[in-house]
């Protein structure tokens, strides 16, 4: 005789999405009610990681001999250590926030709890993606193979700042859909290995597919600002002065600001609202 229950060893452990709803929806209510000192702290750490994760991106797409999409997707791949690192080491990003929507849809909390957040958090990226291009500039981190890493910095820069400000915002969109999704799918693990994995896909997805993503660029645009007066770093990228002129701090903000209107739109509403809607709307407005 075979007994009905599934045994305690069989099946998947991981979350199914109606839990991964639950768990992100009370995630957001403790994220949105904590203290000003760790969410300004924790959101200092994210920044740093993400940066980090961009110039480990930057050095895997310097004198890489494979062609434009299979080094796309390499630096893609490296850069995934950003979002492992706020994920799994613990640390408050703006564009994974996007998601405590869901708590504030279900009435969990306030609109002015939202938006504290998220204000304090992208403030505390801003922080850390400009400590480590400091920390990257006065370690003279551009000099690398004949200045072709400040080059690579350089031009990645250069590229992000010459985009129209609707072409950012599409990009962003489709950026923090899939940094979400990361996080989404990061949610639904139980251990260090299953939330790695989770995130490197969706991740290597977004950064090959050139798409915006508004903490990554407080890193990005700020370096090449940094290391544009450089004349080797110049020669190395090979860029005309027309193309170095048009980064500056004007264009630089008009793309972060771009980006993060279309990470909203991407995470918090593609993502978080979907979501809530088709798990955690009220019952009745389910039939």
């Amino acid at each position: 005789m075979t007994s009905s229950s599934a045994h305690p060893m069989s099946g998947v452990d991981a979350l199914s999405p109606s839990e991964i709803a639950l768990l992100v929806q009370d995630r957001g209510v403790a994220k949105a009610n904590a203290s000003f000192v760790t969410t300004l702290v924790l959101g200092v750490l994210a920044g740093a990681f993400i940066a980090l994760g961009a110039l480990f991106s930057t050095v895997a797409a310097t004198g890489s001999p494979f062609g434009f999409g299979p080094t796309r997707v390499l630096s893609g791949l490296v850069f995934s250590l950003g979002l492992i690192l706020v994920v799994v080491a613990g640390a408050e990003l703006f564009t994974g926030n996007n998601l405590i929507t869901m708590s504030w849809v279900s009435r969990r909390i306030p609109l002015g709890r939202l938006l504290r957040n998220w204000g304090i958090v992208y403030v505390g990226n801003l922080i850390g993606a400009l400590s480590i291009v400091a920390m990257l500039s006065l370690g003279d981190w551009w000099q690398q193979s004949d200045s072709a890493l400040g080059g690579t910095a350089l031009t990645i820069a250069v590229s992000k700042a010459s985009l129209p400000f609707a072409v950012v915002v599409v990009r962003g969109i489709l950026a923090n859909a899939l940094v979400c999704l990361a996080v989404w799918l990061a949610s639904a693990g139980r251990t260090v290995t299953d939330r790695v994995l989770a995130i490197v896909f969706p991740i290597t997805a977004f950064v090959a597919a050139g798409f915006e993503h508004s903490v990554a660029n407080m890193y990005f645009l700020p370096m090449g600002l940094a290391i544009k007066g450089q004349a080797s770093v110049v020669h190395a990228a090979g860029l005309s002065p027309t193309q170095l002129a048009g980064l500056d701090v004007g264009s630089a903000v008009t793309n972060i600001v771009a980006a993060t209107i279309g990470n909203v739109i991407g995470g918090a509403i593609l993502v978080g609202l979907v979501y809530w809607f088709v798990y955690l709307r009220p019952a009745g407005d389910r039939r």
